[in-house]
């Protein structure tokens, strides 16, 4: 027969909230990550002001809003040149977000099909195939992209442009003067979808396949068909994902470089305004690689200058997309619907 220990002996459990040594050093990790990526960010756009800091002082607002990019002597007109340089970025920024829109328009609906089909509509091991090759696809180099594109997805893309022209010219948007479609910021846009498609779908499916198994039987109890769930508990469950992945698209599609250097025209006194179907258009970051092995000191001042507009233009998209995200979470966790 067992015998009770002495009331003596017996130690009350001590309840605390301090945290283990493993959450502690997991926090600190975390916590040094977080300030070491802040300060990487700041230590970019301090090095990128300074390198533009001549560029800003000569030009001023007009180095965004100016359409004209004349390389000239390669010196500002306050150094008494006869041939000054003119910078202005204002065609090459709205084409970086024209062809981003075009990619978006094309990729987000094709991504978010593609994440309801793999996580809710194929079997378990299609499912598993197409994750991997999702994934793969991801990881493939721009320069691959760019390459295939100017190859093999130029001819094709230039007869869709041309149907598109021919049946649906009276839009603006597909209407053209010029007959020439193979190096358009629609070809440039189709080819980002192709490359940014993967990335939305990886997060999107990974924040769908996370749905509440009990949300979706409970739908299904009621009678729901796998269309009405999808619509009343997994689209809302999964918006933050959605929008979080496609901001994630758009900042990699803002910053291509390669792909977009290989299959758009650049144009750099000119603003496309919306003919995406014209051989006409520019890119920031398709600018600084055409024009950085043959530039002057001053004109790569106006190149880093280039950089800083899309560094803070990426930022902002950003920005946007975390409130976005925050905004959506909070109606989910509140029940609340716009």
């Amino acid at each position: 027969m067992t015998q009770v220990a002495n009331k003596s002996e017996i130690k009350a459990r001590v309840i605390t909230t301090t945290p283990r040594l493993p959450d502690r050093i997991f926090r600190a990790i975390m916590t040094f990550g977080g300030i070491f990526s802040f300060l990487v960010l700041g230590a970019i756009f301090i090095y990128l002001f300074q390198r533009s800091a001549p560029v800003f002082q000569e030009f001023g607002l007009k180095f965004v809003t100016g359409s004209q990019w004349v390389s000239g002597d390669g010196l500002p007109a306050s150094q008494g040149s006869t041939d000054p340089a003119v910078f202005g970025l204002f065609p090459m920024l709205y084409g970086s977000l024209l062809v981003a829109v075009v990619a978006m328009v094309i990729a987000v609906p094709i991504s978010i099909s593609l994440a309801f089909g793999i996580v809710f509509y194929l079997p378990k091991k299609l499912s598993t195939l197409f994750t991997v090759v999702t994934d793969l696809a991801a990881s493939i180099p721009s320069v691959i992209f760019g390459l295939w594109g100017l190859f093999v997805l130029v001819p094709h893309a230039s007869y869709w442009a041309r149907l598109l022209n021919q049946y649906l010219g009276f839009i603006p948007i597909f209407s053209s003067e010029f007959p020439t479609f193979d190096q358009s910021p629609f070809v440039a846009g189709l080819v980002l979808s192709i490359m940014i498609t993967p990335i939305i779908t990886s997060v999107a499916r990974e924040i769908f396949s996370q749905t509440p198994l009990e949300l979706i039987q409970g739908a299904y109890a009621l009678g729901a068909t796998k269309a009405a769930m999808i619509k009343t508990v997994a689209m809302p469950f999964g918006r933050s994902g959605i929008v979080g992945g496609a901001m994630l698209g758009l900042g990699r599609a803002l910053g291509e470089t390669v792909a977009v250097f290989f299959v758009l025209n650049l144009v750099y006194d000119s603003v496309n305004w919306s003919h995406i179907l014209e051989s006409n258009g520019g890119s920031i970051a398709s600018l600084i690689v055409a024009k950085y092995g043959e530039a002057s000191p001053f004109e790569i001042a106006g190149l880093f200058g280039a950089g800083l507009v899309l560094f803070m233009l990426t930022l902002a998209a950003n920005l946007v997309a975390a409130a976005i995200v925050t905004r959506t979470l909070s109606q989910v966790k509140t029940g609340k619907k716009k």
